[in-house]
């Protein structure tokens, strides 16, 4: 087992590395901004180290002293968490040639499937359903272009190739929209991405997000842990998810998680991951893969036992996977709510002290978070602070016990989007289950 880890990160992810690292005898360094001296990994961890100012391009995206943390403390692997580093090829690559282990694929695993054209080119082969487009980036001939839309079929989008976030898309309707568009979305990923590349596909009008939980050891040895159902978003950040996505059956679930294993295999894939799908029509079409542990991993975790970032951290220390596909159940139902530091109806970023705190508690009840009474939220990261599950026999057992646990949560001080979270439980369509992803934000606007 590994001796020593650097936690690239911080909240309630670094916090749970920690927890994983604990239980497995493993000694942590946590680093942290000047920001975050009082987060509570950094106040559990075995050693500490200052990085650089609150900024994150100063700290959490500092690559040199990220890596020199783990020269002065003798660490030998670094745990990047999600977001910030995570799926950042460039700095897998330094980690690995500094002589340290990424906890997470190998660098170029990230860059094949961090660009989007590589990603669905790699998948197709490797049999994953692939929604109908380009088959690789677009050209400047304006006849190619059109030939290509009327092929696809109307409405299209086009997508930067090194995009994400829900940056660098843009729907056409019509063929008068096309080449303008083209453009436009070729200018906006050049300057957000530095990648003008962009390519179409079919723009499907009312679609699910499912995506479906992997894990693989480089060793040949690949598996599926089910899927989640993540439709539940705002402007293309997700809001609440859920596992099993509601009328998935198993008869699908295995057809879509054994390409997806698959798939790990053929890329020699490495860790944790998760692959992303529109599903509409009972049909899956692939859109990407994310190279690293995800924010709603605690509802796998919930409904089939395993422990992800214990498995993460068994991978990087070369041993093979410790569960076979035969062996993961899925039990039960689990929902996960992301607990914002925001206003509620304006969605406006809420700052500031947490004066007094009160996590929810009881049967099925998870809270994964950082927070604590006296601890001040900064202004410079992103606004979730907690991370509220619960699980139960099924999902109706599993709402109404979302619905207690969101009243018994007391978080005073700042604002939260609890209250939005509560209107959501209590939505008779999410209630019946398999909303798809435009529902909230035209819910929202309906109220506003």
């Amino acid at each position: 087992m590994l001796d020593k880890v650097v936690i690239a990160n911080r909240g309630e992810i670094a916090l749970r590395i920690l927890r994983a690292c604990r239980e497995l005898g493993i000694k942590t360094v946590a680093v942290h901004s000047t920001a975050d001296r009082d987060l509570k990994h950094v106040l559990l961890a075995d050693e500490t180290i200052c990085i650089g100012k609150a900024p994150a391009t100063e700290s959490y995206l500092n690559i040199p002293a990220i890596i020199s943390a783990a020269e002065v403390t003798d660490a030998v692997a670094i745990h990047p968490g999600y977001g910030f580093l995570a799926e950042n090829a460039d700095f897998a690559e330094q980690v690995e040639k500094s002589g340290y282990i990424f906890i997470g694929p190998s660098p170029e695993v990230i860059r094949l499937m961090g660009d989007k054209v590589s990603a669905i080119t790699a998948m197709k082969k490797a049999g994953v359903p692939c929604v109908p487009g380009s088959d690789g980036p677009l050209g400047d001939d304006p006849k190619t272009n059109i030939q290509i839309a009327k092929r696809i079929g109307y409405p299209v989008i086009i997508k930067a190739s090194g995009g994400g976030g829900g940056r660098g898309m843009r729907v056409v309707r019509s063929e008068a929209e096309l080449l303008k568009s083209i453009e436009l979305t070729q200018a906006e990923a050049g300057a957000a991405f530095g990648n003008p590349m962009v390519y179409m596909e079919k723009f499907l009008e009312n679609p699910r997000h499912i995506e479906v939980q992997v894990l693989a050891d480089g060793q040949g040895n690949a598996i599926h842990l089910a899927e989640r159902d993540c439709s539940m978003q705002r402007r293309h950040q997700k809001v609440v998810e859920e596992a099993p996505a509601p009328g998935i059956t198993e008869e699908m679930r295995k057809y879509i998680g054994e390409r997806c294993a698959r798939a790990c295999v053929d890329i020699n894939y490495r860790g944790a991951g998760t692959f992303e799908f529109l599903y509409e029509n009972g049909e899956f079409y692939f859109i990407e893969m994310n190279t690293r542990i995800q924010v709603e991993h605690p509802v796998t975790e919930m409904v089939t036992g395993v422990d992800l970032i214990k498995e993460q951290l068994r991978i990087a220390a070369g041993q093979p996977l410790s569960i076979t596909q035969d062996q993961v159940q899925v039990r039960g139902h689990a929902i996960e709510c992301r607990i914002n530091a925001e206003d509620p109806e304006s969605f406006i970023p809420s700052p500031g002290n947490i004066d007094r705190f009160h996590p929810p508690g009881g049967m099925g009840i998870r809270w994964d978070s950082h927070i604590y009474a006296g601890y001040k939220v900064p202004p410079h990261y992103d606004s979730m602070i907690g991370k509220l599950i619960t699980f139960g026999e099924n999902r109706d057992i599993a709402i109404a016990r979302m619905k207690n646990a969101l009243r018994e949560l007391v978080v005073g001080g700042i604002k939260t989007n609890v209250p939005l979270q509560q209107k959501i439980m209590a939505d008779e369509n999410f209630q019946n289950g398999g909303t798809n992803i435009h529902y909230l934000e035209k819910k929202l606007d309906a109220s506003s």
